[in-house]
């Protein structure tokens, strides 16, 4: 089957998803200025900013692993809707992060680890999603093998990092949110398509 209907419908839940993250954004219930109270919203903002921002890149590599895959199947028909999951999930670990970012430091540290774990948890169905397809190549339209390679490396790194994240948040809110931010910068870096490297090829050549 194609795949057209998968990604219209995962355009709608992250379109959702993301519309939902500024609805968590709320002024804080006290008595002074609205200056005062626009700037005591921080928290929503970070957790706003860097929700977006992933759940963007999200939405973009899912755009760009489909366009490898030429075919569906109902393995991966079912792995999306797992993504999807968590996608439609995500605005609420964004809003108890927005909220608790302000409060004692259990809850500090509690909001931030449930923020990673639940990072961790998505990018984890998101591997089960790419690797439906693209074990041995089952689902990868052909001749897109070597792009389908550089996504498997790239994608090494998301559960392992944002595991870290949700750890690191035991100890230190900041630094789990840094760990969370750079992660999201490393992944909206463009990404060299090793088909377009002249430099490989002359080294082909040589050899």
């Amino acid at each position: 089957m194609p795949t057209n209907r998968i990604e219209a419908f995962s355009d709608g839940v992250f379109a959702i998803a993301v519309t939902l993250l500024v609805l968590e954004i709320r002024l804080p219930e006290h008595d002074g200025s609205l200056t005062e109270r626009l700037g005591d919203a921080w928290p929503a903002y970070v957790a706003y900013g860097i929700s977006f921002v992933t759940l963007g890149i999200m939405w973009a590599n899912h755009h760009t692993i489909f366009s490898l895959i030429d075919r569906s199947s109902h393995g991966l028909v079912v792995a999306n809707l797992l993504l999807l999951l968590c996608v439609a999930f995500l605005p609420f670990p964004t809003s108890v992060l927005g909220e608790h970012l302000q409060g004692s430091d259990a809850e500090q540290h509690t909001a931030v680890v449930f923020y990673g774990a639940s990072f961790a948890v998505t990018a984890a169905f998101y591997n089960v999603l790419w690797q439906t397809a693209a074990w041995r190549n089952r689902l990868i339209a052909p001749g897109a093998e070597a792009q389908a390679e550089q996504v498997t490396r790239s994608y090494r790194y998301g559960v392992p990092v944002y595991a870290l994240a949700a750890v690191v948040g035991f100890w230190s809110v900041p630094l789990s949110l840094a760990i969370d931010g750079a992660l999201a910068f490393l992944y909206i870096l463009p990404q060299r398509d090793p088909a377009d490297d002249p430099s490989r090829e002359g080294a082909r050549r040589r050899d």
